[in-house]
């Protein structure tokens, strides 16, 4: 005998989240007989997506998003430390330059 699986509506899922974000996370898998991983899934596409993120996934390509939207962050966050060591690189050899001037005007 095939156990029948649940299907939820995101709005559904969305609830859950929150009813076992209240109650902690091993009494409310139990309540709604979830595995952890199974809550750690949708919590990840709902910080990451939001609704969308909790939407049936079937025939859809969600993963390919994700990935592609965490890719994207990756590089957006290695653009801002080149930006800012670039910064500071500029900082330290203005002062220098501002020593030197200063020295030179005495």
């Amino acid at each position: 005998m095939k156990k029948e699986l649940r299907k939820w509506t995101a709005k559904e899922k969305e609830k859950i989240l929150q009813d076992i974000q209240r109650l902690g996370v091993i009494i409310g898998c139990r309540k709604y007989n979830l595995s952890k991983s199974l809550y750690y899934r949708w919590m990840d596409r709902y910080n990451a997506l939001g609704l969308e993120g909790l939407e049936d996934r079937r025939g859809k390509n969600m993963d390919a998003q994700l990935k592609r939207l965490e890719k994207e962050n990756r590089m957006l966050k290695e653009l801002l430390v080149e930006k800012e060591l670039e910064s500071k690189l500029k900082d330290e050899l203005l002062k220098k330059k501002i020593v030197q001037w200063n020295k030179g005007r005495k």
